[in-house]
C-alpha cells in the first residue's frame, strides 16, 4: 500500500486568489489542491488534503494523521503560525515528521510573522516558493 501523507491548511488559505493577490498570488485553492494530488501520484503516495479555519479542527486533523498511521505531515498553519502552541503540542505529541510550509516569506513580512511556533517541531520549513513550496515539502517527506 502507498504511504499516506496528511497536508493540513490553516486560516484563510482557502482565500487564495482573493487574499492579497500580490503576496499569495493569484492560483486558487482548489489549484493548490490539484497541485498536491498531481505531486503526490508523480511520487507515488497518497495524500489527504485538509484546510478549516478552525485551530482546534486543525489540532484533531494532526491527531487523526497520527491515528491512521500517516507518515508524515506538510502544515500551513496560516496565521496560527504565530500565535498557536496548541498546534506545536499537536505535531510534537504525535512525532510525526513535519514540514512547515508558508507561500509567502513570513521573515521578510511583518515582525510578528518572523515567530513560528509550529517551525518548533518542524523537521523543515519551505517559505516563499509559493504553492511549489507544497510539492518540494511532499518530496521530501516521500524520499526520508
Amino acid at each position: 500500500m502507498k504511504k499516506l501523507y496528511y497536508v493540513i491548511n490553516g486560516a484563510n488559505l482557502n482565500m487564495l486568489g482573493q487574499r492579497e493577490p500580490e503576496i499569495y498570488g493569484t492560483k486558487d485553492y482548489s489549484f493548490l489542491k490539484k497541485t498536491v494530488k498531481n505531486a503526490a501520484r508523480s511520487l507515488g503516495i497518497r495524500v489527504k488534503v485538509y484546510q478549516s479555519n478552525h485551530e482546534g479542527d486543525l489540532v484533531d486533523m494532526i491527531q487523526r494523521a497520527y491515528l491512521k498511521g500517516a507518515c508524515g505531515i506538510v502544515i500551513n498553519p496560516g496565521a496560527y503560525t504565530h500565535t498557536s502552541i496548541a498546534i506545536l503540542d499537536a505535531v510534537k505529541a504525535t512525532k510525526l515528521p513535519t514540514v512547515e510550509v508558508h507561500i509567502s516569506d513570513p521573515d521578510s513580512r511583518e515582525d510578528f510573522r518572523h515567530v513560528s511556533y509550529v517551525r518548533l517541531a518542524a523537521e523543515k520549513t519551505v517559505s516563499g516558493h509559493g504553492i511549489d513550496g507544497y510539492v518540494e515539502a511532499l518530496r521530501y517527506l516521500a524520499e526520508k
